[in-house]
């Protein structure tokens, strides 16, 4: 699979979310004191993801 959600501690001992796209970090949550707080994040970007707009501020 290219694609994946990885979560990991940061430095300050939180949980955060990355997601991974052949092996490169698209993005990442912020910290959450708990894992299940980063899993529930995962699960909210692919719940509202695929319905976000796209803010073109270029113009």
């Amino acid at each position: 699979m290219a694609h994946k959600f990885q979560i990991k501690k940061n430095k300050a001992g939180e949980f955060v979310a990355y997601f991974v796209y052949n092996s490169e970090t698209i993005f990442w949550t912020e910290g959450y004191a708990s894992k299940a707080s980063a899993k529930n994040a995962i699960e909210s970007i692919k719940k509202n993801g695929p319905d976000a707009e796209i803010d073109d501020q270029t113009d």
